[in-house]
């Protein structure tokens, strides 16, 4: 397997979900802020020139959900979504608005110039989304502060990642992780993991990235 990743991107939850598993693959830095995810080369992988993309067996998977789900089917032992039940429909609920609320969310906080070429429109979304960004950071937080001790239960998995990097996106939105105790928390055991530590170390991320306004 090859996982094609950007550092500090939604694909540290793919990455560090096969270091948990232990899983033998090849992992592919891709530099957006170098524009590497529009080279020929990564548009033949996959054309909307988006990470992460995982190749397995020669076969490319492209968006994080479909990713996971494949990953959790090869390695089922990684623990990376409930095995089954009300427990995997509940991890599955929560994974999807994560990635279809959330995410989408910071979107429009970080490239506001996806949606508007108006400067001044690029600085209400801007804003308005921060704001919005907040409150589902405090669901978020709700979640964890259930965590026993991990957000699906005994074993860390996909959730526990993708709330280390949506917290994390926070601080870019000038939000401080401090504000939300439960989940800076749960992110701060699940980043000590080793397994998680090689994945952050490899992206070269710092946890928390919010600079208070001077």
């Amino acid at each position: 397997m090859k996982l094609h990743f950007a550092p500090g991107a939604c694909s540290f939850v793919p990455h560090a979900m096969l270091e948990l598993a232990g899983a033998d693959f090849e992992p592919s830095m891709v530099k957006l802020h170098k524009g590497e995810q529009r080279s020929p080369e990564y548009l033949a992988l996959n054309p909307r020139g988006q990470v992460p993309v995982l190749v397995d067996d020669g076969q490319v998977i492209t968006q994080i959900v479909a990713i996971l789900l494949h990953l959790d089917a090869k390695l089922p032992q990684a623990g990376i979504l409930p095995a089954s039940g009300l427990a995997r429909t509940r991890a599955l609920q929560t994974l999807a608005w994560m990635n279809n609320t959330v995410h989408p969310t910071f979107t429009h906080v970080f490239m506001p110039e996806k949606f508007t070429d108006d400067e001044a429109a690029k600085a209400a979304i801007r804003a308005f989304a921060a704001n919005t960004y907040r409150g589902l950071l405090g669901e978020i937080e709700a979640l964890a502060a259930q965590a026993s001790p991990w957000m699906m239960g005994e074993q860390p998995g996909a959730l526990d990642a993708y709330a280390l990097t949506l917290l994390r996106w926070g601080g870019y939105a000038g939000i401080d992780p401090a504000g939300y105790p439960a989940t800076w928390g749960l992110v701060q055991r699940f980043a000590a993991l080793p397994a998680v530590a090689r994945a952050i170390e490899r992206e070269r991320l710092q946890l928390n990235v919010y600079q208070p306004k001077a």
